[in-house]
């Protein structure tokens, strides 16, 4: 149905804390034992940034010697058959980059960062599943920048979720 977000059967949940970073998955259920969709949009959400999406065939990738443009093969023919969108996020694709400044030949990463997220969570407004949101991130480490995400939802309250996304290769 165009504007709504699926009921969740399953609720995911995100934990940035060092060391132990980790993503469950279980059953959300209210006391009356009926599926708990209270929060929906930020499964959708969390599903959409932690989900690869297809490089385009000019993105570097982060395996100079692989082909493997990831993405997901639930994409294929989604609008068609769901009326989806192709879900993820190119977050991926900084893996093994280190962290740039603005005035790298490749442009600041952070920028990077919070432009992937823009283009993972734009299609829940193009369908109006949301109202709008914002994105920023900030480097917290020589190995880590953070990402916080502000997604309004006209007159009810605002979801924030926050994302650690982490480096393993040198830094500048």
């Amino acid at each position: 149905m165009p504007g709504r977000v699926n009921v969740p059967d399953i609720r995911l949940v995100q934990n940035n804390q060092f060391p132990k970073y980790s993503v469950t998955v279980d059953w959300a259920l209210l006391p009356d034992g009926t599926l708990d969709d209270t929060q929906a949009l930020a499964t959708a959400v969390i599903v959409a940034l932690g989900t690869n999406a297809l490089a385009s065939t000019d993105d570097i990738l982060p395996d100079p010697d692989s082909t493997d443009r990831c993405g997901w093969w639930g994409d294929l023919d989604a609008e068609l058959l769901w009326n989806g969108w192709p879900i993820g996020s190119k977050l991926w694709l900084l893996r093994r980059s280190k962290i740039d400044s603005a005035g790298s030949r490749r442009g600041s990463t952070m920028v990077m960062v919070e432009n992937y997220i823009r283009q993972a969570i734009q299609p829940f407004v193009d369908r109006k599943i949301c109202t709008g949101f914002d994105v920023w991130a900030t480097r917290v480490s020589e190995q880590r920048i953070d990402a916080l995400v502000r997604i309004y939802r006209g007159p009810a309250r605002e979801i924030e979720l926050r994302y650690a996304v982490l480096w393993d290769a040198m830094v500048e």
